[in-house]
């Protein structure tokens, strides 16, 4: 048996879907996986399932809801049977619990890899990018995009997001210190769009952009930044971002090193007192470039 979370839903055995199509029953199914073998009470279910607004019949509807998983679980044939299908999905004092192998959720498998990844980060970083790397691949669009989430789902599905961002911050560092540059211009490119506020993100590109030889618009990237920043939230590029931005500027070295954006972002900004006036939006023209610009 093999469960999807991460993209739309799934439940399948050898290649064939059981995956149920009523709606409610989908977002339970959800919360069960995203909460498999712990117990996940009824009070959290019809939180999820109806709000703040459940009705009379809320825990009756719940236990139908629960029957109807268990005989789409029975009509699997490696569990054949109500009563195995009970054991899979089991009632427990309280609420209910589905019992899940790691390999057979794709979110395990994915917390698992970036475990093993995240171990290798600095110590082999070509190990640790191809984990990092088969982790992402898990992932086949937004967690649960086609189910209707309620308010538990929708703090899951944070959570989840977040982690999938720091992996790819991790694995894209890990690729910075291994000199792969050019190959990461595309990808960065699109997750900058897709998180038009996110820092990190953008130090990445502006790195990337810097070590592939092109200056100018590794400064159009911080120029943008700070503009949706103070658009959107009213902030300003964050000191460690203005730097960067002064390390640019000043063709600073240590940004040609293969480093990751840890190590860059970590400068002090001291160095470059004399630069300090330098408005965001307007790069000092005054700084030849010495990767050919």
């Amino acid at each position: 048996m093999e469960f999807a979370i991460l993209g739309p839903l799934r439940m399948y055995e050898q290649g064939r879907s059981y995956t149920p199509t009523a709606p409610k029953q989908r977002q339970l199914l959800a919360l069960l996986l995203l909460n498999a073998n712990q117990v996940v009470s009824t009070s959290t279910c019809i939180d999820e399932l109806w709000e703040t607004s459940p009705p009379n019949t809320a825990l009756s509807t719940l236990q139908s809801y629960i029957l109807q998983l268990r005989r789409t679980l029975r009509s699997v044939p490696r569990i054949g049977s109500l009563q195995a299908a009970r054991r899979v999905l089991e009632t427990r004092d309280g609420g209910y619990l589905l019992a899940v192998r790691n390999d057979e959720l794709d979110v395990n498998i994915f917390t698992s890899l970036v475990r093993e990844g995240r171990a290798d980060l600095h110590r082999d970083d070509h190990t640790a990018s191809a984990l990092l790397t088969r982790a992402l691949t898990m992932w086949q669009g937004s967690a649960l995009s086609d189910v209707q989430a309620g308010p538990v789902l929708r703090a899951h599905l944070v959570g989840l997001e977040e982690d999938r961002i720091s992996v790819h911050e991790q694995r894209i560092d890990a690729d910075l210190r291994l000199g792969r540059h050019h190959e990461l211009l595309g990808e960065l490119s699109a997750l900058v769009t897709k998180y038009p506020t996110h820092e990190n993100l953008h130090a990445q590109l502006m790195l990337a952009l810097y070590r592939s030889g092109r200056r100018a618009q590794a400064l159009e990237v911080v120029k943008r930044l700070r503009q949706v920043l103070h658009d959107e939230l009213g902030l300003e590029p964050s000191p460690r971002m203005r730097n960067l931005h002064q390390a640019v500027l000043a063709c600073d070295p240590v940004i040609d090193s293969p480093v990751g954006t840890d190590s860059v972002l970590a400068l002090d900004l001291a160095r470059y007192s004399s630069a300090s006036t330098v408005p965001l939006q307007q790069p000092a023209s005054a700084h030849a470039h010495a990767h050919g610009e």
